[in-house]
């Protein structure tokens, strides 16, 4: 089983930046793939980026060229790197772990003022 805990989410006005991490725990050798998912008021949850094992990347659009993904797997984190941030933005942003089972944080806070 992983554990999952983000922090990072704060107030920021349109334009700035935030940086999230998401901590991983437990059974994390079995951990495969990594991402990060955003559910605004009223919406879906939706896929903002993912992240290999190897690396390899991958991009919502609407992210596309603002947001950066990484990992630090020696140190079980995740990190998701936010600049040119928008009102619509605005978020509570899930880690996400993908290894025997589905694993999720509980959630961060982002909010984008214009």
């Amino acid at each position: 089983q992983v554990q999952l805990v983000e922090s990072g989410g704060g107030l920021v006005q349109s334009g700035g930046s935030l940086t999230l991490s998401c901590v991983a725990s437990g059974s994390t050798g079995t951990i495969v793939d990594m991402a990060w998912y955003r559910q605004a008021p009223g919406k879906e949850r939706e896929l903002v980026a993912t992240i290999s094992r190897s690396a390899n990347t991958f991009y919502a659009d609407s992210v596309k060229g603002r947001f950066a993904i990484s990992r630090d797997t020696a140190k079980n984190t995740l990190f998701l790197q936010m600049n040119n941030l928008k009102p619509e933005d605005t978020a509570v942003y899930y880690c996400f772990a993908q290894s025997w089972s589905v694993s999720w944080g509980q959630g961060t806070q982002v909010t984008v003022s214009s």
